[in-house]
């Protein structure tokens, strides 16, 4: 089978989240806990970093992974989702999986796959775990899916934990409370392994401390200050959470200051991260952000309102299982609208989008597809406008 031929068996045979929303979510590790058995454990073979929290996974994920290629580790990195390839999603020393190996991975599993039916996160988690396996990793950071206790990731037991945040997301399968979900991410925590946690309000530190693992919080530090390739305003909460992190791995690997610094000042080089608060254009300014619940999209608003431009364009989609008025009340009523949807089931109709933004004073017009809309912000604007594309990872994922 070529690559292509294979993903589509994927996205065909095994419920794929990204896709198609909480129909593809498959709650307990059973079916994990098969594979992982017929695959000979194989994430017991290297040290794990892992990673949860509502937003900056991916941030941290890749910053720390950065920090310790840097080191001069052979270092493997899970994440998801995926913005232009599925590749993406796993890589070793930024070096996305070969698609020979997607291919023959999947071809002798198929079988498999028909009799116990896995979700694409869970078959795909243990490609992860072999590739890295097979390939003789140093260490792997391994970032949660959805929340921590049932993610098919948590069948690890890592060299440390990191809770990066919680806000409100995915309520359907982790909680309507903050301590609901907190406690659902708390679920990553395993017995005697330290713990990272970000941002931890005093209501949900007793979450965290009732599991009996050391943890450590690391808004409660202060750091030198340090250069970040990524320049988010949600960037300096991650900052804090990955010094904090990288402070506990210095007991197990050899990292230096220079590394740190290093790592920190090209994480987009060595691990390929796209897609957070990322400029593709000048005359005018293009950015784009994955941004897409209020937790996220509270920082890019503050930061689109500091921008210096003459007129702010928003190129903006959301998927419908989305809080959708908690984001539209944040963002900025100044602001032209390029109302969209991409191109997958879960997205909300840019006409529904549109209706429910005038609430919020929030004008623009409807467009069918994201290109569409991206194609008309660049024909209306000047060279010292501003667009900002995003909303949801998929329509930054079309644009890319």
């Amino acid at each position: 089978m070529e690559y292509k031929d294979v993903l589509n068996y994927l996205y065909e045979k095994t419920p794929m989240f990204q896709k198609i929303g909480v129909e593809a979510y498959k709650e307990g590790l059973d079916n994990i806990k098969f594979l992982d058995e017929q695959y000979g454990h194989p994430h017991k073979a290297y040290p794990i970093i892992h990673v949860a929290g509502t937003n900056g996974k991916g941030s941290v994920s890749h910053t720390i992974a950065s920090v310790l290629q840097t080191a001069g580790y052979k270092v493997g990195l899970y994440t998801s989702p995926h913005l232009k390839d599925f590749s993406e999603r796993i890589r070793i020393n930024g070096t996305e999986i070969s698609h020979d190996y997607v291919v023959d991975f999947t071809e002798r599993a198929m079988s498999l796959i028909e009799s116990q039916k896995p979700s694409f996160f869970e078959f795909t988690t243990m490609m992860a775990f072999c590739y890295f396996k097979d390939n003789n990793v140093d260490v792997a950071v391994i970032e949660v899916g959805l929340g921590g206790r049932l993610d098919s990731t948590n069948i690890v037991t890592p060299v440390l934990s990191i809770i990066t945040n919680i806000s409100f997301d995915h309520m359907k399968q982790l909680g309507n409370t903050i301590e609901a979900i907190a406690g659902e991410k708390a679920g990553i925590i395993k017995p005697n392994v330290p713990v990272v946690v970000g941002e931890a309000p005093a209501n949900l530190r007793p979450i965290y401390d009732q599991k009996g693992s050391p943890v450590v919080y690391a808004e409660d530090f202060e750091y030198p200050p340090i250069d970040f390739e990524l320049k988010g305003y949600c960037q300096e909460k991650n900052k804090k959470t990955i010094r904090a992190a990288i402070e506990v791995l210095k007991l197990q690997f050899d990292i230096t200051d220079d590394n740190i610094k290093e790592g920190f000042a090209s994480v987009v080089e060595k691990t390929g991260l796209c897609g957070r608060w990322q400029k593709i254009g000048d005359s005018p300014t293009v950015m784009i952000d994955t941004a897409h619940n209020e937790g996220g999209i509270r920082y890019i608003a503050e930061q689109l309102l500091d921008q210096k431009c003459s007129v702010l364009r928003i190129v903006f989609g959301m998927v419908n299982d989305k809080d959708i008025s908690a984001v539209l009340a944040l963002m900025p009523k100044k602001a032209k609208y390029y109302f969209t949807n991409a191109s997958i089931s879960r997205a909300l109709p840019a006409a529904d989008l549109q209706k429910s933004a005038m609430q919020y004073d929030l004008e623009g017009d409807c467009y069918s597809t994201v290109n569409d809309a991206y194609m008309q912000a660049r024909a209306d604007a000047s060279p010292d406008d501003f667009i900002y594309i995003g909303g949801s990872n998929f329509v930054v994922a079309e644009v890319l």
